[in-house]
């Protein structure tokens, strides 16, 4: 994925979840599909996979050092990040919150 598509994605959706991860982290494949499936189970929320490895431009473009990086999106901004050791719990408590903010 290129800079200029996740571009689109954000202006697509009012919130965007974006998990930065790479293919070699075995935590990371743990989590994707349980974000993944938690983004989906939240309405107008949209999950993007970003492998940092294959978008090195979209890594530095937002500072990811460590995975894996969640980074949610609202109406294109940066409104919160997650790293490395998060609680899926309190992702999803902010997921449920911005959606009754924003729509």
């Amino acid at each position: 994925m290129n800079f200029e598509e996740f571009q689109q994605i954000l202006e697509r959706h009012p919130i965007v979840v974006g998990y930065f991860s790479t293919e070699s982290c075995n935590v990371c494949k743990v989590l994707r599909p349980q974000v993944k499936e938690m983004v989906e189970n939240i309405s107008d929320a949209h999950f993007v996979y970003v492998d940092t490895e294959k978008s090195p431009m979209l890594r530095g473009q937002y500072l990811v050092f460590s995975v894996p990086t969640i980074i949610v999106f609202i109406e294109g901004r940066e409104a919160k990040r997650f790293n490395r050791y998060l609680s899926l719990k309190e992702l999803d408590d902010f997921l449920r919150q911005m959606v009754e903010v924003v729509l």
